[in-house]
């Protein structure tokens, strides 16, 4: 749909007004209003979920952003790069827990090369009928940049060796003025959004994130939203919208914020993560701001599952996934593991009908 007909069609937020609803709107008023236009995309009362799992290849991470308390460099004796053979048995085992998807990401290793990602990708593929949602913009540059190649003709490579779609991770702000001070090794915005909008072109579905909470302001988190609805005006590419809170603990951001603050030193670092009403604010905002991309997931990995059953009345209306494992967030300190049984209840209780899909939103199974 162009953009002047959905303008047309829905009355869509400004970013004048999107700003004024983050700072002004009551808090219930604002999740009426998301749970509201849920409720128009979605008419059944069906909560998703998918069956997958994180695998973090390597934990070695050139970076080194100030936010991530994952990576490691290469010397250090915590650092590692995974064989394939204990890749393969992680794959393995996903599919053993009726799993359809496997989430790859890693930092960026120096060691690795475009060869690396496309016999990996060809040896899962030759093993496995699994989809392979991998590789986020940061990593798909950093790939491209040191083999001499465009973004286009890395994510070609990528995926004719069997990547099926790539997630939103590597956002965390689209401000180039956060990014400078949170990760000035990173890629600039810039890039994050030509990475997404070159797999779109080629036919691959994405996922678009946000990590808030950090030292942003609420225009920022606008401005997020805004190019990521931009560019889904464009492509149509964007599957679903994940936002969740930055976590601090063990990060350099959280240790620098403490030192600044004498009143604060003796004080614990999760003072600085967002609270559950911040979340759910951004969370409403981000399904009203997003008319064009349908799904938006709760985020209990970061926020547990009492606060994730809230968020479905706050306009998502995807529970995200089983995460079999996840390195990232744990590493912080903060690590709630559920079961699938765990994720059908939660949904159960909060008076939805719990669906099983896959990478692509298709539903497999009902509970």
């Amino acid at each position: 749909m162009k953009d002047k007909a959905r303008k047309k069609d829905i009355n869509r937020l400004t970013k004048k007004e999107g700003l004024r609803l983050f700072k002004d709107a009551d808090l219930l008023e604002l999740g009426h209003r998301a749970d509201d236009m849920k409720k128009r995309l979605h008419t059944e009362n069906i909560v998703t979920f998918v069956v997958d799992r994180n695998i973090n290849y390597t934990n070695i991470c050139i970076n080194r952003c100030r936010f991530c308390a994952f990576w490691r460099d290469e010397d250090d004796p915590e650092a590692y790069l995974l064989t394939k053979n204990e890749l393969f048995r992680k794959v393995e085992e996903t599919i053993n827990l009726g799993g359809t998807q496997i989430l790859i990401q890693g930092g960026l290793h120096p060691n690795l090369d475009i060869n690396y990602y496309i016999n990996l990708l060809h040896e899962i593929k030759s093993r496995f009928n699994i989809n392979i949602h991998g590789f986020s913009p940061p990593e798909i540059c950093y790939v491209a940049d040191k083999s001499y190649l465009t973004i286009r003709e890395t994510l070609t490579l990528l995926k004719d060796a069997g990547l099926d779609s790539i997630p939103g991770g590597g956002a965390e702000i689209l401000s180039d003025r956060v990014r400078e001070v949170i990760s000035p090794k990173k890629i600039k915005s810039g890039r994050w959004l030509k990475v997404m909008e070159e797999a779109h072109r080629l036919g691959m579905r994405t996922t678009a994130t946000m990590m808030f909470g950090s030292i942003e302001k609420p225009e920022d988190i606008i401005e997020h939203l805004d190019a990521v609805r931009s560019l889904q005006d464009k492509t149509g590419g964007f599957t679903a919208f994940i936002p969740w809170s930055f976590q601090p603990g063990n990060t350099e951001l959280a240790r620098q914020r403490l030192e600044k603050s004498s009143e604060l030193k003796t004080q614990n670092s999760e003072l600085f993560a967002a609270t559950a009403v911040e979340y759910l604010r951004v969370l409403a905002l981000s399904r009203l701001y997003l008319d064009n991309i349908k799904n938006i997931q709760a985020s209990w990995v970061t926020q547990g599952l009492k606060l994730a059953q809230v968020a479905l009345r706050f306009g998502a209306n995807d529970f995200g996934s089983t995460m079999i494992e996840e390195n990232v967030v744990a590493s912080t300190g903060v690590s709630y593991r559920v079961s699938k049984e765990d994720i059908i209840k939660a949904i159960k209780d909060a008076g939805f009908r719990p669906a099983q899909r896959d990478t692509y939103y298709t539903i497999i199974k009902y509970f």
